[in-house]
């Protein structure tokens, strides 16, 4: 069996078409404006992987993510020990190379 689906909905990119919920009631609501909200945690079961799937795919602003059957990570991202850090541009860099002049 393979891992269970898990999903997340950002809020800020949902204009509120309600496609997702219209293909997948169960785990999505509208508002009273039509924004959608995710019901649940965000895993799928097997049963309603098409369905879901299928709201991710109709999602004209792409605002539903799959996680790929991972619940999200708290840890932070290691940095990569052999990359330098990036340098801090200087104002009068930019400004020289943009012409900028006071």
């Amino acid at each position: 069996m393979s891992d269970p689906m898990r999903i997340r909905l950002d809020r800020t990119m949902c204009d509120g078409f309600g496609i997702c919920a219209k293909h997948a009631p169960e785990y999505f609501s509208l508002d009273d404006w039509g924004y959608a909200s995710l019901i649940g945690d965000g895993t799928v079961r097997d049963s309603d992987r098409p369905a879901v799937v299928r709201a991710l795919l109709d999602c004209p602003v792409h605002a539903i993510i799959d996680m790929g059957g991972q619940p999200p990570s708290r840890a932070r991202p290691q940095a990569v020990p052999d990359e330098a850090p990036e340098p801090h541009p200087s104002t009068e860099d930019n400004e020289a190379i943009s012409e900028f002049v006071r």
